[in-house]
């Protein structure tokens, strides 16, 4: 059977990028792993993926969730530190 680690080890992001693509989807984690692949692979893929990020570390503090905002603000570093192509 395959893992979410074996998963996340062909898609090229962490588990907090692809948990934030999977929010802001409304899909699956594997599901995200896939288009996040993809995506990474696809001309300003990278720039979607971080504006993903971004719209949803925004609705988080609109509402008010700041432990949210918190944890998706790291992988938005952690993202632009990985791909700086999306910078």
């Amino acid at each position: 059977m395959i893992s979410k680690d074996d998963i996340l080890g062909l898609c090229g992001l962490e588990a907090d990028e692809v948990d934030a693509i999977a929010e802001h989807e409304h899909m699956p984690d594997v599901a995200a792993a896939a288009l996040g692949s993809y995506l990474l692979h696809a001309p300003h893929g990278a720039d979607r993926i971080r504006n993903m990020i971004v719209e949803d570390l925004r609705a988080a503090l609109d509402r008010g969730d700041r432990d949210h905002a918190a944890s998706l603000f790291m992988a938005l570093r952690h993202f632009l530190s990985e791909h700086p192509e999306a910078g």
